[in-house]
């Protein structure tokens, strides 16, 4: 009887303890579409059958309604994953707008989207993907632009979600979609003095959503970040960032070392494309495996069987990481 409970308690911590296993994609963030050996390599390893790939933003220059960084092709980008168009809208682009703006946003993003499907043979589906970071002051014209977008198009119509609109959801507002993608980095600013990870600080993260249980929309999935970036500061504590940059980059002869993620510049010169000066510092922000699964343990408690898309496909951000 002894070993039959002993049997059974073993078994039951295991099967606790048993990690989930999330499909996964990621987001595609470049303007000109193209793949290298590696990114085709992990894309077609990701589980999900689709990539999100950003089209063009949206921003108002001078009262008019702009795209901006439209994407161009590359013949390189070949893939069988379903592109799943998305679009950044500027919050900025929803203040004061009208209900004929409305209907004119709308008709533009669902016609630039179908043009550049056409014209570089991207397998598009049943789905448009809106990132915007709303606020309480632009949410009621924002959900009215989503559901005038699915109306127009005649698609599925989804949308980010940020951290700060979970846990203000009374200020900010329920998006009127059936499926959102929690964004859960930008914790913080880059550009201010402080010693957390801007990227991702977990902590923050599960502050923010510490009572994402309760969130109205039940169809959640889940954005990662696997970029990194250095933040140089200069001598007079203004900030600048440089792309994907790593803690192995700081094992130069002409830095000294201040922490493990941080060093000071000893000689001025041309340093990862751009000219720093002597006494410049540079913090490197990158994000761990131990965070990640941090996070997505911290995510299974609260919503059920959710998807991954890890922000994103570059092959300085895939190497040598486990997905």
């Amino acid at each position: 009887m002894k070993i039959i409970k002993f049997l059974f308690l073993l078994f039951f911590i295991t099967s606790c303890s048993k990690k989930e296993n999330h499909n996964y994609t990621f987001y595609y963030w470049k303007t000109n579409l193209k793949l290298d050996k590696e990114e085709t390599k992990v894309l077609e390893q990701a589980s999900t059958p689709y990539l999100y790939t950003r089209f063009f933003d949206v921003d108002k220059v001078g009262g008019k309604f702009q795209p901006v960084a439209v994407i161009t092709k590359d013949k390189s980008f070949q893939t069988d994953k379903e592109i799943v168009p998305t679009v950044f809208i500027t919050n900025p682009t929803m203040l004061n707008i009208s209900a004929e703006e409305i209907q004119f946003l709308a008709k533009s993003i669902d016609h630039l989207i179908q043009k550049k499907a056409k014209e570089y043979h991207l397998k598009t589906g049943n789905e448009i993907q809106i990132d915007c970071d709303w606020t309480a002051g632009t949410r009621d014209d924002y959900f009215k632009f989503l559901k005038e977008l699915k109306k127009v198009s005649g698609k599925e119509i989804t949308c980010t979600l940020r951290l700060h609109q979970v846990k203000n959801k009374k200020q900010t507002g329920i998006p009127p979609v059936e499926k959102v993608y929690l964004m859960c980095y930008s914790t913080s600013s880059p550009l201010e003095k402080s010693d957390k990870n801007s990227i991702l600080d977990v902590n923050i993260l599960k502050s923010y959503l510490s009572k994402l249980e309760d969130y109205p929309i039940r169809n959640i999935e889940v954005a990662l970040p696997i970029y990194s970036w250095g933040i140089i500061t200069n001598h007079l504590e203004k900030h600048k960032l440089i792309n994907a940059l790593s803690k192995k980059d700081l094992e130069n002869p002409n830095f000294k070392k201040i922490s493990e993620y941080e060093a000071e510049i000893q000689k001025d010169g041309f340093y990862f494309g751009s000219y720093l000066n002597k006494g410049f510092r540079i913090k490197v922000e990158e994000i761990s495996q131990n965070q990640l699964e941090d996070v997505i343990h911290f995510l299974e408690k609260k919503i059920p069987n959710f998807t991954i898309i890890y922000y994103q496909l570059d092959s300085k951000f895939v190497l040598n990481r486990k997905f």
